[in-house]
Formats: C-alpha cells, sequence, structure tokens
C-alpha cells in the first residue's frame, strides 16, 4: 500500500471562534483546509479543557474533508467508542497517557478509524519504532501539549528519524504546535506531510472574513511547497 503525501493544512479549530463552530468550520474548508483538527483536552493529561464527544459529533455535521480528532486525554481506551460514534476520521492518542499503547491503536481501528500516535517533545522518535505497523500518523507535537499559541520547539531531527524509520510504510508524519510559514518549512523539509495550524491560520480572519483564512493557509502551503511540493 503506498501513501500519496502531499502537505496537508490541518487548521486547529482551538483558535476558531468557539461561538461560531459550524461558520468558521464551512470557511476554513472553502478556503482550502485538507483536514480539520479538533483538540480535545481533559484539565487531567493537560492543563486544559475543551470538547467532549457531543462537541465532536456537532463538529461532524461541518466537516466534509477529514476530523482529524487530537485527544489529550488520560486514560484513552474507555472513550474510544464514542469518539468513533461522534463521527471522527482519526483519533490520536499520545504514548504517554497509557501503558498499553499498542492496545489502543489496535482498538481505534477495530473501531473503524485511523489509528494516530502523538509523541510529546521530550519522548525520542525511537518510542514509536515497534508502532509503526499499527498506526496511520505519528504526530509530533512540537509545543507541550495544553494550550494553543505556543512557541515552536524544534523537533526536526526527530521529524527525520521517524522518516526514516517509516520508510514505505503508509504513514502520515503530522506536526503540532506553532506552525507558521516559516516552521513549516522547516518541518516538511525534514519529512513531515501534514501541518497542524491553529492561530497561524485563524489570526485576522473570521467566518465573515474568511479570505484571510485562506491567505493564511495559502502562506503556509507556499512555504511547505518550496521544500518538496510533494514527498516521496
Amino acid at each position: 500500500m503506498t501513501l500519496e503525501r502531499t502537505v496537508k493544512i490541518a487548521p486547529s479549530i482551538l483558535s476558531a471562534d468557539f461561538a461560531d463552530f459550524g461558520r468558521e468550520i464551512r470557511a476554513i474548508e472553502s478556503q482550502g483546509a485538507d483536514w480539520v483538527h479538533v483538540d480535545v483536552m481533559d484539565n487531567h493529561f493537560v492543563p486544559n479543557l475543551t470538547f467532549g464527544p457531543p462537541a465532536v459529533k456537532a463538529f461532524r455535521r461541518h466537516v466534509t474533508t477529514v476530523m482529524d480528532v487530537h485527544l489529550m486525554i488520560a486514560p484513552v481506551d474507555p472513550s474510544i467508542q464514542a469518539y468513533a460514534d461522534a463521527g471522527a476520521d482519526i483519533l490520536t492518542a499520545h504514548l504517554e497517557a497509557g501503558p498499553h499503547i499498542h492496545r489502543t491503536l489496535q482498538a481505534i481501528r477495530a473501531a473503524g478509524m485511523r489509528a494516530g500516535v502523538a509523541l510529546n517533545p521530550a519522548t525520542p522518535a525511537e518510542a514509536a519504532a515497534h508502532l509503526l505497523d499499527l498506526a496511520d500518523l505519528v504526530c509530533v507535537m512540537t509545543v507541550n501539549p495544553g494550550f494553543g499559541g505556543q512557541s515552536f520547539i524544534d523537533m526536526t531531527d526527530k521529524i527525520r528519524r521517524l522518516r526514516a524509520m517509516i520508510g514505505d510504510r503508509p504513514v502520515h508524519i503530522e506536526v503540532d504546535g506553532g506552525v507558521d510559514p516559516q516552521t513549516a518549512a522547516r518541518v516538511v523539509g525534514a519529512g513531515a506531510d501534514v501541518l497542524v495550524a491553529g492561530s497561524a491560520v485563524f489570526r485576522g480572519g473570521s467566518a465573515d472574513r474568511p479570505r484571510i483564512y485562506g491567505e493564511n493557509i495559502a502562506a503556509i502551503r507556499r512555504a511547505a511547497d518550496a521544500q518538496t511540493g510533494t514527498l516521496a
């Protein structure tokens, strides 16, 4: 099986207008978003509280691309079916969130979703070595999870190691945290092919002014495409 690795932009709706999610989702998709990224936080694994399955189910009605749900929660396994029922296409769990990540990834796939594993900045690439045949996506955190708008932590060496480890497996490398046109170029050059961007997409625009979202997405895409256009 091969994986089409054209770089994908996945705006994080954590930076959207919380009072207007439906219009915000439709706006970013109309302006070129490839995926819609949903950050789920529990005020336990990370110091913030965001969305649960009912909110994700409500978002699903507006998402026509791919709904990429990132669980920053612990434990994960009891919630997997709820997010499947809510309509997640991809469900990503943190390697650090529990002792049995293999079981978690198997359960995500068994529930009909693509399975992702996220690595915090301090977690080495090698921690994912024995997970690559169970994962559809590895999310490299370039901030410590829990808040939007943080500064980028350079993980390009980790991304390069992961790209080498993945080889020809059909596994995406996603980067989440501090992505903007400058950092996008660095991580794509290292081997990433999915870019999560929050404030860099939503800054300056609104559902009433979606053209700004489009300009922000286009700037990130130009920076990414300048590296390779598509990844081999």
